[in-house]
C-alpha cells in the first residue's frame, strides 16, 4: 500500500450515529433535490428510461425471467451509478452550482480505484444473475421459462415456487448484505480521496459494523424506496433514485467525517 493509501486510511474514524439518523439523511436528500430539482430529475429520469428499455427488450427477446434478479441486482450496481448526484450534493455543500456537465463528468480523487470497484460490483452483479438461474434450475429443471404472468403463479402457488423463493431469498440476502458493506461509503470515498480500492472497501465495512442498526434502516429504506421505483412501472425510480442518492452523500458526511473538499 502506498504512503498516500496509508495516511488516507488513517486519516478519518467512522463516527456512530442514532438508529433513526437514516430518516435525516432522507430529508438532506430531500433538500439537495428541491435545490437542484432539474439536474436531479434529469438524472433520474434517465436511469428510469433506461430501465424502462432494458425490460422492453427483455420482453422482446423473451428473457423476462431475468427481470427479477436484475431488478435486485440494481441495488448492489446502484451506488455506482449514483457518483454523479454525490458530486450534486458535495457540490451544493459548498454552495458551488450544479449542472448537467458536472454531473456527467465527475472528476473524482482516485479514477482508476473508482473503476476497480465498479467492475467489482458488476462481477457480483453477473455472479448473482448466473446464482438466480441456478437456483432456479435447481427446482424446476431445465423446463423454459414459462413466461412473465405464468411464473408468478408458479412462484407463489407451488410448493416448487416456494421453496425456489425461500432458498433464493437468503442467498440473496447474503450476498445483498456483503455488497451492502463493501459499497455503502466505499464509492464516496473513493471520489474524495486518493486511495486504493481496498482501503475503501475495508473503511465502508467497518463503518457498516459500527454503525449496524443504523444500516439496517438504511438499507431498509434504500430497498423500499427503489422496490417503489421499480413497482410504479419504473415512473417512481425518476424521483427515488436521486433521492438516494443525494442521501448516500449526506450518509458519508455524517458517518465517515470527510470534508466535501476532502483529499
Amino acid at each position: 500500500m502506498d504512503q498516500a493509501s496509508i495516511a488516507g486510511a488513517g486519516r478519518s474514524a467512522s463516527v456512530q450515529v442514532k438508529a433513526d439518523e437514516p430518516w435525516e439523511w432522507l430529508a438532506a436528500g430531500w433538500r439537495d433535490m428541491l435545490r437542484a430539482p432539474y439536474v436531479s430529475l434529469a438524472y433520474g429520469g434517465a436511469f428510469a428510461i433506461v430501465s424502462v428499455v432494458l425490460t422492453t427488450c427483455l420482453f422482446l427477446i423473451d428473457l423476462m425471467y431475468l427481470l427479477f434478479p436484475l431488478g435486485a441486482g440494481f441495488m448492489l450496481v446502484g451506488p455506482m451509478l449514483a457518483v454523479g448526484l454525490y458530486e450534486a450534493s458535495r457540490r451544493l455543500e459548498l454552495d458551488e452550482p450544479v449542472t448537467l456537465a458536472d454531473v456527467a463528468f465527475v472528476v473524482t480523487r482516485s479514477p482508476a480505484q473508482l473503476a476497480m470497484l465498479g467492475a467489482l460490483l458488476t462481477l457480483l452483479l453477473l455472479f448473482w444473475v448466473r446464482l438466480a438461474t441456478l437456483v432456479y434450475a435447481l427446482f424446476f429443471g431445465l423446463s423454459a421459462f414459462p413466461g412473465f404472468e405464468e411464473s408468478v403463479r408458479m412462484l407463489i402457488f407451488t410448493p416448487e415456487g416456494l421453496a425456489m423463493l425461500a432458498v433464493g431469498s437468503v442467498l440473496g440476502g447474503v450476498l445483498a448484505v456483503a455488497v451492502f458493506a463493501i459499497s455503502a461509503f466505499s464509492v464516496p470515498i473513493l471520489m474524495t480521496r486518493d486511495v486504493d480500492v481496498i482501503t475503501a472497501i475495508l473503511e465502508s465495512v467497518k463503518a457498516v459494523r459500527d454503525n449496524f442498526w443504523p444500516m439496517v434502516v438504511w438499507a431498509w429504506l434504500i430497498a423500499m424506496l427503489t422496490i417503489f421505483g421499480i413497482a410504479t412501472l419504473f415512473v417512481g425510480l425518476a424521483i427515488t433514485f436521486p433521492l438516494i442518492g443525494h442521501a448516500t452523500w449526506h450518509a458519508y458526511r455524517r458517518v465517515i467525517g470527510d470534508g466535501p473538499e476532502a483529499g
